[in-house]
């Protein structure tokens, strides 16, 4: 089903409406769709490559739009609509992730995790219901949703736009790892922040 749905978006990424079916996938990607905006940004900037910063800019707002909508959902009908969601992609049960938010140290954990989910393939649509369902600040999630998001987004669309075809194949093949060095490099700092955080408190 997935690879039906990837050829799909490959076609429609050439047609005249691109920038708005571009949108449309970027914002339905952030609460349920499996397919992830890159398909489309990668060869809409080929066919376009002046336009490189405005399909960026579209594939963030619409994500980031698309992410509140996921908020709203978790915060509002969890257990109607998000739940289902989840069931989805498998995951069966989130409850656990509201005690988790609400120990030491779990905003900065979950601030991880959803710049993690921003960046990488992970589910960002998983996060961003689950942010609302544990209440998680709305303006913190705004922030690194759009930073995220509109990093991952941008260097795409800067790379393919200012280097042309070439880039596909290496985004295509290194995207995934480069992906897992900038979570390891995320993490790592935003362990370092948390402990000088804590040790600032307690002077």
């Amino acid at each position: 089903m997935f690879k039906e749905l990837y050829t799909k978006s490959i076609k429609l990424a050439g047609h005249k409406n691109s920038k708005s079916f571009l949108g449309i996938i970027s914002f339905i990607e952030s609460f349920i769709f499996p397919i992830p905006p890159d398909v489309v940004i990668i060869p809409m900037t080929i066919a376009k490559r002046d336009e490189w910063f405005k399909i960026a800019l579209i594939a963030t707002l619409g994500s980031v739009i698309g992410a509140c909508f996921g908020y709203f959902i978790g915060y509002i009908f969890f257990n109607e609509i998000g739940i289902k969601i989840f069931e989805l992609y498998g995951v069966d049960n989130a409850s656990f992730l509201k005690d988790k938010v609400s120990s030491e140290g779990g905003v900065l954990a979950w601030i991880t995790l959803l710049a993690i989910a921003g960046f990488t393939p992970v589910p960002f649509k998983l996060l961003t219901i689950t942010s609302g369902f544990v209440h998680f600040n709305i303006i913190y999630f705004i922030i690194v949703s759009t930073l995220t998001r509109g990093f991952r987004f941008f260097l795409i669309a800067f790379l393919i736009g200012n280097f042309g075809p070439t880039m596909k194949k290496i985004i295509e093949k290194k995207l995934v790892a480069a992906s897992i060095i900038f979570s390891i490099i995320i993490i790592t700092a935003a362990y370092f922040v948390y402990n000088f955080l804590i040790k600032f408190a307690n002077f």
